[in-house]
């Protein structure tokens, strides 16, 4: 029996099969999960094209986290395909391209990196709440905050505040018996790093830092520290940034 078995998770950010998100779901059914998809506007005919490149099939639904109605309405379109959520995957990340030039980023730049990238986090949690039970887990995906890093800059400031956002919801979700927390992955070549000017600045010292050496074109990785968080092997864990980065964070310069 798998880790995942009878689980029902809603997993966001599936654009590419080299995603982290798309390796999630491979991983959660065949663990025993059963897994509904998200995406919204253009890429939602993508996102259903590499779902049948799953295990099984999942249904995919419209969520854009900037729109409220899709919010407010998440829980009883969910309703219609699964009878409750065991847990949530945050997948989802994104600034425009002014945000990624610290000293020249505009507030309407910032602003939305910040709306999309971080309190989405909360948005989304609260949306699934009514569908979760307790032990339920909310897990997000993070590229270590602590350090101002190469070329990241507004993004880099909104992941600082997705972190912070993770421990207020461990703590207001906490009484809930839900569970949140984060996977700090290493560089992966996904659709969302492409869109990072300069980001193969990371790739390339990377592997030199990483004790454990690391891939960039591996996700799995972090996706099976994302299964293990959404399944009930850490059921005292909340407020947590597990590091999947082939040990660079615990090293210096």
């Amino acid at each position: 029996m798998g880790i995942l078995e009878g689980k029902k998770l809603l997993i966001t950010g599936v654009l590419m099969d080299s995603s982290i998100a798309f390796h999630v779901a491979k991983l959660a059914q065949e663990e025993g999960a059963t897994v509904v998809l998200t995406s919204f506007g253009r890429t939602m005919k993508i996102t259903q094209t590499i779902a049948r490149r799953l295990p099984e099939t999942p249904v995919v639904i419209e969520l854009d986290v900037a729109d409220q109605e899709h919010l407010d309405t998440l829980a009883d379109r969910l309703r219609e395909h699964v009878d409750g959520l065991d847990g949530v995957l945050h997948s989802i990340g994104f600034a425009p391209q002014g945000a990624f030039n610290f000293l020249e980023g505009t507030w309407e730049d910032v602003s939305t990196a910040l709306q999309i990238s971080a309190y989405s986090l909360k948005a989304l949690a609260v949306a699934a709440l009514p569908l979760m039970p307790e032990g339920g887990s909310v897990v997000g995906l993070t590229f270590d905050a602590k350090f101002a890093w190469p070329v990241y800059d507004w993004m880099g400031v909104a992941k600082a505040a997705f972190e912070s956002t993770n421990r207020y919801l461990a703590r207001d979700l906490g009484p809930k018996s839900v569970r949140c927390n984060l996977v700090a992955a290493g560089p992966i070549r996904t659709t969302a790093a492409k869109s990072i000017p300069g980001f193969e600045q990371f790739e390339q010292v990377w592997d030199e830092r990483a004790p454990l050496g690391w891939d960039v074109n591996d996700p799995v990785p972090a996706a099976k520290a994302c299964a293990a968080l959404l399944s009930d092997w850490f059921p005292a864990t909340t407020g947590e940034i597990l590091h999947v980065d082939g040990g660079v964070h615990a090293m210096g310069q």
